[in-house]
């Protein structure tokens, strides 16, 4: 059978999302080929009717993810998840909430109420979010399609700093669970996979590397290595210090 990844009902089969957010537009496709994403996010604020229109760069058969970039509540959250279908991007909703100029970490109980009126209208939620399980559930009530927790905080390429928390999400909420920041290499995106998360987003780590079309299949192939291995069950970790994969005895005996 397919493994494919369904979220609000449609099906992908890559789990490989693509954040556009700092790519040159002229590069969209290149990077969108070579990495075999099905779905991929824009700001509202480059998806206009001027020069650089992103949606010009991104196939048609792609799965549009606008963000909510820039809301600092829910209410303004919710303007823009509607100006952004509006616009023709579609149902499709990656919510940020973010009043925190610093470290730029969601705001999961705005979030919650942003969600609890969105998916009341149709859209196909995608809730980032700091990796908390009561908050996690909370939004699944809500009506999120999916579950987006942070890896680490947004662009800093550091990894999968929250580990344990986006396991327990992975084992106690019903939903997709997609990591969407921080991921800042491609082992880094397999072992989120080996995980069980569904998918793994990146942006930072591709845009900032030397060559973005090769560290874009780089992440294709490590997110298809990661969910294969998950799939087939990764092999047990000994308490001992060692055990020998061949027999040490008897094979050197004279057999003349």
């Amino acid at each position: 059978m397919a493994d494919e990844l369904s979220i609000g009902g449609r099906r992908f089969n890559s789990r490989f999302i693509l954040g556009s957010g700092k790519f040159s537009l002229e590069f969209m496709r290149r990077v969108i080929d070579n990495g075999g994403a099905e779905m991929v996010t824009l700001a509202l604020r480059r998806a206009n009717a001027g020069k650089e229109n992103i949606l010009d760069h991104i196939p048609k058969d792609i799965t549009l993810l606008p963000n909510t970039s820039g809301a600092r509540n829910a209410q303004e959250a919710v303007r823009i998840a509607r100006l952004a279908r509006d616009l023709g991007c579609g149902d499709f909703v990656k919510i940020e909430v973010i009043n925190d100029s610093k470290y730029l970490l969601p705001d999961n109980q705005e979030t919650i109420k942003a969600i609890e009126i969105l998916s009341k209208e149709g859209f196909i939620v995608m809730p980032y979010m700091y990796p908390d399980l009561i908050a996690a559930r909370r939004m699944a009530d809500a009506g999120a399609a999916a579950i987006m927790p942070l890896g680490a905080p947004i662009g800093s390429n550091k990894g999968l700093l929250t580990r344990d928390f986006i396991k327990i999400l992975v084992d106690e909420v019903d939903l997709p669970i997609i990591v969407d920041a921080g991921i800042g290499r491609p082992s880094q995106a397999c072992e989120a996979m080996e995980m069980g998360v569904s998918a793994v987003m990146a942006n930072t780590a591709i845009a900032t590397s030397n060559d973005i079309a090769m560290m874009s299949k780089a992440f294709k192939l490590a997110i298809e290595a990661g969910r294969k291995a998950y799939l087939a069950g990764l092999g047990r970790v000994l308490e001992k210090e060692a055990e020998a994969s061949s027999p040490l005895t008897g094979f050197l005996e004279d057999r003349s």
